[in-house]
């Protein structure tokens, strides 16, 4: 699966301002923005991005999934911690 087929599928079910999926054979690492993600816990909020790609990670096609998860907000205050300038 690439990554702009997760990127459409989460941005999609989650109504995502924005995401980035990086991937290397079956592992994913996903930045999420969105308003959906406003007062849950860190847990929640992967649970939230799990839930569309569970088919795929049962059926093998994702394997691993590495999952930052931020409101708009705090996505402003961080991006420039994780995002090489």
């Amino acid at each position: 699966m690439q990554s702009s087929q997760v990127e459409a599928l989460l941005k999609e079910e989650l109504g995502l301002e924005e995401i980035i999926v990086k991937v290397e054979g079956t592992h994913y690492q996903v930045i999420a923005v969105g308003d959906c993600f406003d007062g849950l816990t860190p847990v929640k909020k992967q649970q939230l991005v799990y839930k569309p790609l569970m088919e795929k990670i049962s059926d093998g096609t994702i394997h691993a999934v590495s999952i930052r998860a931020f409101t708009p907000e705090q996505w402003q205050r961080e991006r420039k911690f994780i995002l090489p300038q």
